[in-house]
């Protein structure tokens, strides 16, 4: 039986970064990009590389949830409720 591999491809060949840094890199990418002075080829590449961010920040937040989701033992039982401040 052949192996199975998991390759995840993407066309920056550095370790992700931490979502606070992909966010802050993307939103300077957003900010360069709407000035408007870049050629066709810069931007095309710009806006890879902002895809590229954007899947970085999902993920993280979808793996945010899934821990957030395990500490508070997610069932029929468990849910959110309301902080309220005791005012003694």
């Amino acid at each position: 039986m052949p192996k199975k591999t998991s390759k995840k491809t993407t066309t920056n060949k550095t370790k992700p970064l931490d979502f606070e840094k992909a966010l802050n890199e993307l939103e300077t990418l957003v900010e360069t990009m709407e000035q408007g002075d870049m050629s066709l080829e810069d931007s095309l590449k710009q806006f890879e590389r902002g895809v590229e961010l954007t899947r970085q920040c999902q993920s993280a937040l979808k793996e945010a949830e899934q821990k957030v989701q395990i500490l508070i033992g997610k069932s029929e039982q468990a849910k959110l409720e309301v902080f309220e401040e005791n005012q003694d």
